[in-house]
């Protein structure tokens, strides 16, 4: 897979091509410290996978990615994308924009071969992101609810159909994702979550769970008059006392 770098910072940028040109299957094809280069290097050397830092001088990693969905029909599709960053609020735009992976520096060579590891797994596969999630990644247009996530699973990467999803619950620095019997954990708080999914299907029942209405089965009062909602799979949690007095107001 030919490969390009785009990092900011030299040692950082330096420690990347070092495990590049470490890594069987992989071909460095440049290294550029800055956005507007980056977006240059892209269109001009084409290739398969992108290392792409977030915070870069000129134009963010978001604005690169935003730039090269405006090139006109035909061009280069965009390449697999592992964004590099120090920064975590930007990990829900990445899942948005079907990126192959988030790596929060600083990150262990071990979550660098994962990563490329999904990149090949996923070579083949249209990865280029809608318009509108390009708009919304850059600060431009508001993005709608979520309506994808790609999760993982025993290897493998599998796109799931937000409406699919039963719950959401907060696992320390994770969130775990029910659907159809399975469980994803997801490196991201729950709190990404909850801003962007449709108020209209999800219910945020406490600080911890979110369910989707959808699956809901039954609402009934636990002793302390607090709503406990049974899901269609026998999960239960206890509503917040604000959460079911709003419950209460809600129901005809």
């Amino acid at each position: 897979m030919r490969t390009l770098i785009a990092e900011d910072e030299p040692l950082a940028r330096e420690g990347l091509a070092d495990w590049v040109r470490d890594t069987p299957g992989l071909q460095l094809v440049g290294a550029v410290g800055d956005g507007p280069a980056c977006l240059r290097a892209v269109r001009e050397l084409q290739p398969d996978l992108l290392l792409l830092d977030i915070q870069m001088p000129g134009l963010t990693g978001l604005q690169v990615l935003r730039e090269l969905g405006r090139d006109p029909a035909g061009a280069a599709p965009l390449p697999a994308v592992i964004f590099t960053t120090a920064y975590d609020e930007h990990a829900l735009t990445a899942f948005e924009l079907h990126a192959v992976d988030y790596l929060l520096k600083p990150f262990e060579r071990e979550r660098f071969d994962e990563a490329v590891a999904h990149a090949r797994q996923l070579r083949l596969v249209d990865r280029t992101p809608p318009p509108e999630a390009l708009e919304a990644a850059s600060g431009g247009a508001v993005a709608g609810p979520l309506t994808r996530l790609l999760v993982r699973d025993m290897g493998r990467i599998i796109p799931l159909q937000v409406e699919q999803i039963e719950h959401l619950r907060a696992d320390t620095k994770y969130t775990a994702i029910a659907s159809q019997g399975h469980t994803y954990l997801v490196r991201l708080p729950i709190t990404h979550f909850a801003a962007r999914l449709d108020a209209q299907r999800f219910l945020k029942v406490n600080r911890s769970c979110i369910v989707n209405l959808d699956f809901v089965e039954s609402m009934t009062p636990d002793e302390s008059s607090q709503l406990v909602v049974r899901l269609r799979d026998g999960s239960r949690f206890t509503a917040s006392r604000e959460v079911s007095k709003q419950l209460r107001a809600d129901a005809l």
